[in-house]
Formats: C-alpha cells, structure tokens, sequence
C-alpha cells in the first residue's frame, strides 16, 4: 500500500521492491509480514514505511530493514535509510497497489533505526536494544565479549583496533552497539560514529561525485570512536580501501579507537590491500565462533523472558538442537513460534514448532541416514545390526527398531514407507504404530524417555 501524495515515481520503485520481496521470502511470509507494509514517504535520503503494531514493527526491523534499504538503493535512487513507524491504516490514507511478481536481483546491506543526539549525517543510527545486558555469553564469545566492555570503558585506546569476526548472526554487530551505547551514556561528551563498510563506500563515493571530500574526511576524523560494521564489503575496491586506510592511521595516531567487524580473520581478508591487513592485526583480533548447545539455551530463555511469553522447556530444549546455524536465526524462529500461537490462540509445543518451522528444520537438520541411526541404536541397546532388519518379534530387538523407527522419522526426511523398507521391507503402518507406541513409551516412562533422548542427541551432535 502507498500513502496519497507519494511521487508516482517512487510508487513504481516500491511496487518493485515488493514484488522482489514476495518472490524472495514467500507467499506465506510476504502475507503475514510484508503486505501490510504501507509507504508513507520518501524524501532526504530516507524511506518511511508503516506497519499496524508495534509487534510488527519489531519483526520487520529485526528481519527486513537491511534489505529493503539494500534494494532502495538497487533502485537507482539516492534512498540511503529506511524507518519503519507503528500507524494503523485507519491513520493512513492509502492507495493499494498490485505488486507484480517479479524475480530477485541479488543482494545487499542495511541501515539503522533511532538516532541518537549528535548523529553524524554519514553515520548509521544506534539500535538501543543491543546492549551488554541482554549479550548471552559462553565460551565462543567470552574474548570478544571481554574486550568489547573494556573498549567501551576508553581506556586509552588499549585495544586498537579491536577487530570483531566471525559467522553471519553471531552477535557482531551486537556487541558494536552495545560499545557505542555504552560510551554514548557513560561519556556524552564523546563523538560516536557507527556504520557499515558499505554505506562507507556509498559516502565516499558520493563524496568524489559531489567534490565535497574534505567534509567526508572531517566527519570520520573528527571522532573519538569509529565502528565500521561488515569491512568485507570493501575488498577489491581500492579507492574506498585507500580512503579507509588514511582515515584508520589519522584516528589511530591521535589516540582515537577504532571497531571492525568483518567475517573472516584480517589475514583471510583477500582482496584488501596488504598493508591494510597488516593494519588491522595491530590491536586485538577476537573470533566469534559457532555456538553451543548451552549457549543457544540461555539466548532462547533471555529472549522469552524479555517477550514475557512462557516457553516449556522442552521446546527451548528442541529449538537449541535444531537451529544450530546462527544467533539471529534461532531468535527469529522463536518469534515465528510465539507469534503463531498469539495469532491462532495455539499452545506452543514441540508439535506447533515442527509444523511453523518447517523450511528452517529441514535446513538446519544434518543429513542423517537411516542406517547410521539404526547402527546407533543397535549398539546402544547391544543388539546385532540385522536384527534391525529380521523378522524376530522378542520385545528385546522389537523395542530397539521401534526406536529405530522412531528416531528416522524424527530426525530424517524420509516418508514411512521409504522407513519401513530399510527396515526389512515393512509396511507404512508397521512405523507408524512404531512411532506411536515410542511416543507412549516417553510420556510414561522416564527412563526410557531420558533413553531415546540421549539417543537423538547423540545422532545430532
């Protein structure tokens, strides 16, 4: 939908970047999350959309701000910011629009929401959610999380710089945040600069076109902290490279600190200059590394404390197995579960979440195979391996294939009947009583619940 009065012009370029949207993401997704979306305007840079909720808005920020704003920009237009605002559509006067279900046309980055008072017209704003406070720490993050504080405290540029990588939604950008909101609060006389590679190149670039790179220079130079989020973005350009380069040096000889994330170590960076590389080593390299079982538990419980939503242990427990591949990931899985259950008035279970997360199990699920599963449980249970495939009833071998059974299903994607013949040519409905009866089993025996438990950890480790 589109506000009246917004330029026909950047009409049509939202018509198209929701077309793109809706092929990339989905129907489903598209509907619940996307569509009400209304323009409301566009002018100095910055896109305003509107969402009804307050709980809406929080979803799209967290799951879509970077790449509406990536593909703003892939529009040609001079768009560099989106804000997303709550106004129900009853506030709004809008024109709807059919969106033309074009495809993708690659990928981009993203900029901020709030800004913060004193904001440097080239820096992104600051997100006052990422704080230290709500940073789960374990042991993939503890260094970085350590230096992050200390940095933040500005004790004489100790660390500088202190370079920040790791994976996709590992909590990167995270703790940046958390350092320039820390240093915003504790010391308000001191300028903070936080942006990405990319809207550094973007600024730069601009800067060249527009002849005005003695104000782009100022502003960077001018700061007591520069945060540049994402540097990979900056390899094989070499003029950006360049600049980055007598920018680092000017802050770093003056005494000022300097914050990079990147997602690889600065000797992995190829495409970036040598003497940059050498550079960035100087100070402090801290690796944020894939997390653990425990930690991804503890982030589960944080995030359903602060969304005051009563998660059953059991579910925290199956989403800490399952979504193994990043922070950001895990988070937004359960905001897909809870806010399935507050739209449909369903209990969150086990069950609920199998059936909200589909795609995202089946691409988090390691590539088990039945005969993996079956060798495990046969030696677990001290029983012959072909006995998983014989036609022997005694409970002693039919329990261990039930299991057998049982763990295929849950942690494969192959159907009952595809089970049932690798398991001696058996019938669809042979598993599926098989399923049901270990299903029993777990609801009314602790042991043995506790037993195939530890099975299927076992099998997803």
């Amino acid at each position: 939908m589109v506000a009246k009065n917004v330029d026909p012009v950047i009409t049509q370029k939202w018509a198209r970047i929701r077309g793109i949207l809706r092929s990339e993401v989905g129907d489903a997704a598209y509907r619940s999350w996307l569509k009400p979306l209304t323009l409301l305007s566009a002018k100095n840079g910055t896109v305003i959309v509107s969402v009804p909720t307050q709980f809406m808005r929080d979803w799209v920020v967290s799951h879509y701000a970077d790449r509406l704003r990536e593909l703003w920009v892939g529009q040609g237009s001079d768009i560099h910011s989106v804000d997303v605002v709550v106004q129900s559509v009853s506030q709004v006067t809008v024109v709807r629009q059919v969106v033309p279900n074009q495809p993708s046309s690659g990928q981009v980055q993203v900029s901020d929401l709030t800004k913060g008072p004193g904001q440097l017209s080239i820096c992104s704003p600051l997100d006052p959610r990422l704080r230290f406070d709500n940073f789960v720490v374990g042991p993939s993050n503890e260094l970085a999380y350590a230096a992050a504080r200390r940095v933040a405290d500005l004790e004489a540029a100790r660390f500088n710089p202190l370079f920040l990588y790791g994976g996709v939604g590992l909590g990167k950008t995270h703790l940046m945040h958390a350092i320039a909101m820390h240093v915003r609060e504790s010391f308000p006389e001191k300028k903070v600069g936080y942006l990405s590679a990319e809207k550094f190149m973007y600024h730069f670039v601009r800067a060249l076109r527009m002849k005005d790179t003695v104000s782009f220079k100022e502003q960077l130079r001018s700061l007591d902290l520069l945060m540049i989020d994402d540097l990979q973005f900056i390899t094989g350009k070499e003029a950006t490279q360049e600049e980055f380069f007598h920018t680092f040096n000017d802050l770093v000889d003056n005494n000022r600190q300097v914050v990079i994330s990147a997602d690889k170590s600065p000797s992995d960076l190829y495409g970036m200059e040598e003497r940059l590389r050498s550079r960035l080593g100087w100070g402090l390299v801290a690796d944020i590394s894939a997390t653990s079982f425990d930690l991804r538990y503890q982030i589960v419980e944080l995030k359903a404390r602060k969304m005051k939503v009563e998660i059953p242990p059991k579910v925290i427990e199956f989403l800490s197995h399952r979504i193994t591949s990043n922070i950001r990931e895990l988070e937004g899985a359960l905001n897909r579960v809870v806010a399935h259950a507050t739209l449909v008035g369903r209990d969150i279970s086990v069950e609920s979440c199998h059936e909200v997360l589909s795609d995202l199990l089946r691409a988090n699920t390691k590539k088990l195979t039945i005969e993996e599963i079956q060798k495990r449980v046969a030696q677990h249970f001290e029983i012959r391996l072909t006995d998983m495939c014989s036609a022997r009833r005694a409970r002693v071998v039919a329990r261990p294939r039930q299991v057998a059974m049982y763990l295929s299903k849950q942690l494969t994607t192959r159907s009952l009947p595809e089970i049932g013949r690798k398991f001696g040519g058996r019938d669809h409905t042979t598993v599926m009583h098989a399923v049901k009866k270990v299903e029993e089993l777990r609801s009314n025996d602790v042991r043995f619940d506790e037993d195939v438990d530890m099975l299927r950890r076992l099998l997803e480790s």
